[in-house]
């Protein structure tokens, strides 16, 4: 449908394009470890992913959502929301 047929191309190609995709596709054959790329390897492969994890323990364990009432508190280890106290008759 898209394709061309008998010498016709619906699609202008554009050869920067082409070129790019070209490279994307074989980027795989050409790719050396530098130090650049070593340091970005080791950077959004270990140290984003720990610190994620490190700040997603620490609030994991900071607060505690489960039975909570309006106005107690959401931090973990807290008492329950203290309960009115009835008006004593003297």
């Amino acid at each position: 449908m898209a394709g061309g047929h008998g010498g016709f191309e619906p699609v202008k190609l554009d050869p920067a394009i082409e070129r790019w995709a070209s490279m994307r596709e074989n980027v795989f054959q050409h790719f050396k470890f530098t130090r650049r790329a070593t340091r970005q390897v080791f950077t959004w492969g270990f140290v984003v992913p720990a610190l994620i994890a490190t700040i997603a323990v620490t609030y994991d364990n900071k607060y505690d959502w489960a039975g909570k009432q309006k106005g107690s508190s959401l931090l973990k280890g807290t008492p329950a929301k203290p309960q009115a106290q009835p008006a004593s008759e003297e």
